[in-house]
């Protein structure tokens, strides 16, 4: 790494990636949401929401995610970014993201703030889609911060861990319907990496489009599908927080009668963990999965690691 380097990550995915590869001294500057590793906690914090996950429900959430960016001709955003600090911690490389308004500051105002800078500094947007990507993300911050060594050593184990699983499931017979809720009002069925994790994991992945962008699903669509096993992942989600939001959401119709309901095979995950983030813990939502799927191979998950919803 070259000497004093100094990040800012406006992602919470990025500052995983950057403390995995043992860059967090180097770490100025991070987001409201990034909480991993706890040892970040003191760090300067750059984004406020608007938007409280505490104290509204998840169509409150949802209907105003939406007003917010459909505000100044759909550019609009959910985040503030503090550039008077931004400026102040003078970093040399600023990454972020343009492939979800919902999930980050805006690439837009991001490069509009690095241009105040008088010394130049790098601003890389990283966008992947699938698990082969967010790999290619470490392997590329790693290049960027002379740690490439060290991404390939994490890469080469995280994908060590995918194929121990992967290997395990294929001797399976049977993959249960697997139904991964984005969002609990309105229904979001799965996309980008989530459909690849329940394919590693042993399920069917039907439901969902890997690689592609998670979209608004339907009861009936979700009763055709009639899921075996329901996992509520909603976006920055954690498990405590759905279950505060499930006695309020108005779940979609015919929801006591599908199978996983009926077989109590309804469970909620940290979503912000293990899903949402593409980061290196997306392995151990795979891990989590496949337990839940199949605990008879991987045995059944910890109360940590998942809970079944009432």
């Amino acid at each position: 790494m070259t000497s004093g380097m100094r990040i800012v990550s406006l992602l919470p995915s990025t500052t995983e990636i950057v403390c995995a590869l043992g860059l967090e001294d180097a770490l100025v500057g991070i987001t409201h949401e990034c909480d991993y590793p706890a040892s970040i906690g003191a760090k300067p914090r750059l984004t406020a929401s608007r938007i409280s996950h505490e104290t509204m429900t998840s169509k409150e959430i949802d209907h105003a995610v939406r007003s917010q960016l459909a505000d100044l001709d759909g550019h609009g955003s959910i985040y503030d970014l503090d550039e008077a600090k931004l400026r102040e911690l003078n970093p040399d490389l600023i990454l972020t993201q343009e492939l979800c308004d919902v999930c980050a500051v805006s690439y837009k105002t991001v490069q509009q703030a690095a241009r105040m800078f008088e010394a130049s500094v790098r601003v890389v947007s990283l966008e992947p889609n699938t698990i082969a990507e967010i790999f290619e993300n470490i392997r590329l911050v790693g290049r960027l911060t002379d740690r490439e060594n060290r991404a390939d050593q994490l890469i080469t184990g995280l994908q060590a861990r995918l194929d121990r699983v992967r290997e395990r499931a294929e001797q399976i017979a049977r993959r249960p319907r697997t139904l991964m809720l984005e969002w609990l009002e309105p229904p979001f069925a799965p996309g980008h990496w989530v459909p690849e994790q329940v394919e590693i994991a042993g399920g069917d992945h039907a439901f969902g489009k890997a690689g592609q962008r998670s979209v608004t699903t339907t009861a009936e669509e979700i009763r055709a599908y009639a899921p075996e096993v329901i996992v509520l992942i909603p976006c920055g989600y954690y498990k405590e927080d759905i279950l505060r939001q499930l006695p309020s959401a108005r779940l979609p119709e015919g929801w006591k009668d599908l199978p996983a309901v009926r077989s109590g095979q309804v469970w909620a995950l940290d979503a912000t963990s293990y899903f949402s983030r593409p980061g290196p813990r997306v392995v151990d939502g795979v891990e989590i999965l496949a337990r839940i799927l199949h605990p008879e191979i991987f045995g059944p998950p910890e109360e940590s690691q998942a809970v079944r919803a009432p």
